[in-house]
């Protein structure tokens, strides 16, 4: 841009009127292909961070298409990702190869299971970092990864970009990505396929004008060229220049293009193939000019005589660009597909063809592109007709072959099957992918996602690991102090795996060295695990997978699976329960976490609530605590009885939420109750006092609700306040049940100056009066209201020898829930006071009785 903001001519297009964005655009160019070429990686991308800063957006890539990262284009910042990973911590995350991937990052073997090489590494300048950027690599057969050189230029590449992006001025987000542009597709350099070479050629003088291309196609250098047609003539096949003349002339009359083949000849005796196209400008206003042929020369090299071999041979043959549509197809590829070319190119295969959209095809084609390694396999084209593949992918796209396959097709091959070779004998490959398997895989993983305590992680990891690769038992042991616990187990003996319980992580056993070294250990069969341990028992499997549990550079644990039958791992397999080994980790990490979490909780829920309940004259009482089944199981519902000389207050309240913070506001409120209780407050100013403590001291987002009841056992008087909570119900002497519909206050925390009036009223001796929280009435699908009527009910009709059978009566169906999002409080409280004693005459009369002896 010049100073005053016109466009600079150096961008085409008018491009520069986009400003600071084109330079940006430039530098992720330079920095992408840097990058490539100091690493020999085959494909580059750059992540920068979006707007809202949790997402790292695709912005750059060169090798890989935008389709094939489709599922990448966004990475959030916290997963476990490379990228995000290099990002988040400012390091450089180098991965030799799939090994090392499978063991750090599951996840991404899990979605990527193929084998190449990668290195991230942030973007940033200063303590500023703008995002990553990542190189992949086919794996080197010696595993060793990019070299300290590499490492250092990739990252001076990626320092570069850094700088460019901290110099730009403008809008602030300029250094951000634009999460609604498409990112920048930066194409690999190549030579081009085709020399194309220019001409002017005067028909009346014979003179010649070339430029320097035409030239180097004629095998003449440019500065020794005469400019004469003769001399660019005697370079061409004598046999060629009668037609090549006679077309020159006709079209010269008739005014039509000119097209044309010639041979040409090298120094060597050898030749090849060129096109001549030409056309005669019109000379307007001047009919004496010369006639002129101007045109070019197409030198494809042998790509001509290669198609013309192609179309000759009866497999099919087809090239795909780099995000995967046809861009050639012979004739006999549209016979085996049964398609048209018209059809078939500028398309994906999958998306034209039905019996071509499994989806197990198109994982063939995204391993060879991510691994650049050929890739064959078997297809099934309606209705049994099988098809052998071959992909060959390369910097600019993919070539590939297919043929129908005339052999008997093996037992066990499914669509998608890897093939050892293209000819005959037809062989599996030993790494034929499993469709189920990764289905399983998918399975475990969403399963894991579910599973919140250490006992469900291993029902998971059982019910599904076991049947998708075979194996029959299972045992997961933790580490604790040093030692390998047993946490969980499937179809061994218990006394079998007691010997091994407490196992030290310096002892020479198989799962304390997959563990120690960090690596999978698969034994095939049981003279293999005696060579390496002798005297090792041995139980009844006959092969085993010893998978090292690590997650944060940790030791977790060590997961054991065993097999009644000889089992083979091939290589896919060990990949993929490697991959496995790592999500399991990471997933049983988080359940002890949540376990050690919980027990704090549950330990701080259980000091919170009273132990006991008061000895009452005249009352009995009882309380019931239940927790919800979802989330860390506590919450912030209570309940108190507090005894005050001749009186007693009963309350029953509800802190919203459903966590430690709940429950630790929870034990305060508690305090607060029972200090204006016992300080003498009349239960309206107790509620508001309370209100008012919760809004200055507790904190503006808590709310609460309560229901506070004072009871006078000698006169039955009975005073209740209600702040925005349930109504209390009441179970009448003669068992008729009613609902207290009492009027009530607003939310504790809600506002400083509410009110909260008392009721008053009078309870019959053998009254039951019932505070509880919402958890216990409220139904997913049904208003609060029914519920209360269905409480009202029970209460009515649920029978018992005592208090405490009426309270596990109501609170049946909610502990029996296993979907209860809300804990429940419940407080009963019975008024029993002994009959009034009896006047002399209220006595009932005596009968004398006749003596059996005075009857004589």
């Amino acid at each position: 841009m010049s100073a005053r903001g016109e466009a600079s001519s150096s961008y085409p297009f008018g491009a520069a009127s986009v400003g600071e964005a084109l330079e940006r655009d430039d530098a992720l160019v330079s920095a992408v292909t840097s990058a490539m070429k100091v690493t020999g990686a085959h494909a580059g991308s750059v992540f920068l961070l979006s707007g809202d800063r949790r997402s790292l957006v695709l912005t750059a890539t060169c090798g890989a298409p935008p389709s094939l990262l489709g599922g990448w284009r966004r990475i959030p910042v916290n997963s476990r990702i490379p990228v995000a990973e290099a990002y988040r911590s400012g390091n450089f995350v180098h991965l030799a190869g799939a090994e090392e991937t499978m063991r750090r990052f599951p996840q991404l073997s899990v979605a990527m299971p193929y084998p190449f090489g990668s290195a991230s590494v942030p973007v940033r300048a200063g303590e500023r970092t703008f995002g990553a950027m990542a190189v992949l690599w086919t794996p080197k057969p010696d595993g060793a990864g990019l070299s300290r050189v590499q490492r250092r230029h990739l990252r001076s590449a990626a320092d570069r970009l850094g700088k460019v992006l901290a110099g730009l001025s403008g809008s602030q987000a300029l250094g951000e990505c634009d999460e609604r542009a498409d990112p920048v597709v930066v194409p690999l350099p190549s030579p081009p396929a085709t020399r194309v070479g220019l001409f002017d050629w005067n028909l009346d003088t014979g003179a010649l004008t070339a430029d320097d291309e035409l030239c180097a196609i004629f095998g003449i250098p440019p500065r020794e060229f005469d400019r004469r047609a003769a001399t660019l003539a005697a370079r061409i096949e004598p046999a060629d220049l009668p037609g090549f003349r006679s077309a020159a002339r006709a079209a010269v009359q008739e005014g039509h293009m000119l097209a044309h083949c010639l041979r040409i000849r090298d120094g060597g005796g050898g030749g090849r193939t060129v096109e001549l196209w030409g056309r005669v400008p019109e000379n307007l206003g001047n009919s004496q000019a010369s006639p002129h042929l101007v045109g070019a020369v197409l030198d494809s090299g042998s790509g001509m005589a290669a198609v013309a071999a192609i179309e000759r041979l009866a497999d099919g043959f087809f090239a795909l660009s780099p995000d995967g549509r046809l861009t050639y197809a012979n004739h006999s590829l549209e016979k085996l597909l049964r398609a048209r070319q018209d059809e078939l190119l500028g398309q994906r295969p999958w998306d034209v063809l039905p019996w071509l959209a499994d989806p197990v095809y198109e994982d063939r084609y995204r391993a060879a592109v991510v691994s650049q390694r050929p890739v064959s396999f078997l297809v099934r084209r309606p209705p049994d007709e099988w098809l052998v593949f071959s992909l060959h992918p390369g910097a600019q796209g993919m070539t590939g072959w297919a043929a129908l396959v005339r052999q008997p097709v093996p037992a066990g091959a499914a669509p998608g099957t890897a093939v050892a070779g293209e000819g005959p004998p037809l062989s599996l490959s030993p790494a034929a992918p499993r469709l189920g398997a990764l289905y399983r895989v998918l399975q475990l993983g969403s399963a894991l996602t579910e599973a919140v305590t250490a006992r469900e992680v291993c029902d998971a990891v059982a019910e599904q690991l076991l049947p998708a690769f075979g194996g029959q038992k299972l045992a997961i042991s933790v580490v604790e102090e040093r030692r390998l616990h047993l946490l969980s187990q499937r179809g061994y003996p218990e006394r079998f795996l007691a010997r091994f319980e407490g196992t030290p992580l310096h002892a020479r056993l198989p799962m304390t060295d997959a563990l120690t070294s960090g690596a999978p250990l698969f034994v095939e069969s049981r003279q293999e695990l005696l060579e390496t341990y002798p005297g090792i028992p041995l139980g009844d499997s006959n092969s085993w997978a010893f998978l090292p549990l690590i997650a944060s550079n940790r030791p977790v644990g060590a997961c054991m699976l065993g097999f009644d039958d000889v089992h083979r791992f091939p290589g896919e397999e060990r990949g993929v329960l490697t991959a496995l080994g790592g999500l399991i980790a990471q997933a049983l990490e988080r359940a002890r976490l949540y376990d050690a979490e919980f027990a704090l909780a549950r330990g701080l829920q259980n000091a919170l609530l009273p132990h006991r309940l008061p000895t009452l004259p005249d009352l009995r009482v009882t309380g019931r605590y239940l927790p919800g089944t979802r989330e860390m199981d506590i919450g912030g519902d209570w309940y108190d009885v507090i005894p005050t000389g001749e009186e007693v207050a009963l309350i029953v309240g509800d802190v919203e939420g459903h966590n430690v913070p709940a429950a630790a506001a929870m034990g305060q409120l508690r305090s607060a109750v029972r200090a204006f209780v016992t300080a003498g407050h009349r239960p309206g100013d107790v509620v508001a006092d309370t209100n008012r403590l919760l809004l200055d001291d507790l904190g503006p987002a808590l709310l609460a609700s309560c229901c506070y009841a004072r009871f006078h056992p000698r006169s039955g008087a009975l005073a209740i306040v209600r702040a925005g909570h349930c109504p209390p119900l009441l179970r009448l002497p003669d068992g008729r049940a009613e609902i207290l519909d009492v009027p009530g206050g607003p939310l504790l925390g809600v506002v400083d100056t509410a009110e909260y009036p008392e009721s008053e009223l009078r309870l019959a001796p053998g009254s039951v009066l019932a505070l509880y929280t919402d958890g216990l009435v409220e139904r997913r699908g049904s208003d609060i209201g029914s519920g209360i009527e269905r409480l009202r009910a029970s209460l009515a009709h649920t029978g018992g020898d005592g208090l405490k059978d009426l309270a596990d009566g109501l609170l049946r169906d909610a502990s029996q829930s296993a979907d209860r999002a809300d804990d429940i409080a419940l407080l009963l409280t019975e008024y029993a006071p002994p009959p009034p004693p009896q006047t002399a005459m209220e006595r009932p009369s005596a009968r004398a009785e006749p003596s059996p002896s005075a009857e004589g």
